[in-house]
């Protein structure tokens, strides 16, 4: 029952339409303007860039804090090798908090590209995703920054979470066994199948984006480098 609730929970929190919702407080439907999303990017290129980093903040916390509680409660939060029953139902309320966001009921199943609240569930996974996702993150600025596409960034974030699943808990099982690299290998499959799936439907959210991408027509974010200035 109680993981049932957890699940709900983790969906009906998900579905919040942040984006929506700060727009409409600057008398603005957001699905009238720019990409007509409702993630961070679309209120970041429409409202500004502080009302799009509030909305990034609170589309990762809607997912970190179901899917951190249930771990808690539960007590898997801090296991390196959770039993496999356990760890699958709390995978469930980590994909409930991302599915709730891109399926929205409140925006009739139309929401944002589950980028924020992947990097918020994971977060709450801890430790085996939430490592991960931190590298993850660091992907994300370094392709933002270098090419300044949000798509690319998000697109290339997400693949490298699968293989960031597989080389975490190797890390971490040897650090808590010494050099015994047989009994320090684990690797919990769940989580890197889940992971990987979550990636996929990120990727499949971005097609657009990714047809503009080999198009040559994708939007940049941010300012272009400065140009060197001309020698005397």
């Amino acid at each position: 029952m109680m993981w049932g609730a957890f699940i709900l929970v983790g969906f009906l929190s998900g579905s919040i339409p942040f984006g929506l919702l700060i727009a409409r407080l600057k008398g603005i439907d957001i699905r009238q303007h720019g990409s007509k999303n409702i993630g961070a990017t679309n209120v970041g290129r429409v409202l500004g860039r502080k009302w799009g980093m509030l909305c990034l903040v609170l589309d990762a916390l809607k997912a970190f804090i179901p899917t951190a509680a249930c771990g808690w409660w539960s007590g898997l939060w801090g296991q390196v090798s959770p039993p496999t029953t356990e760890s699958f139902l709390w995978l469930m309320v980590l994909a409930a908090t991302v599915l709730g966001h891109i399926f929205s009921p409140w925006v009739a199943f139309k929401g944002g590209k589950g980028v924020a609240s992947s990097l918020g569930a994971m977060l709450g996974f801890f430790p085996l995703l939430t490592f991960p996702a931190l590298g993850a993150l660091a992907i994300f600025i370094v392709v933002l920054k270098t090419w300044r596409y949000v798509s690319l960034a998000s697109c290339l974030a997400a693949v490298s979470i699968p293989i960031l699943a597989l080389l975490t808990p190797t890390a971490i099982g040897l650090v808590r066994n010494g050099n015994d690299f047989k009994s320090g290998f684990i690797v919990p499959w769940p989580v890197v199948a889940c992971s990987g799936v979550l990636a996929v439907l990120v990727i499949y959210r971005h097609r657009s984006n990714i047809a503009r991408l080999r198009a040559g027509t994708e939007s940049r974010v941010g300012p272009p480098p400065s140009a060197p200035k001309p020698g005397p």
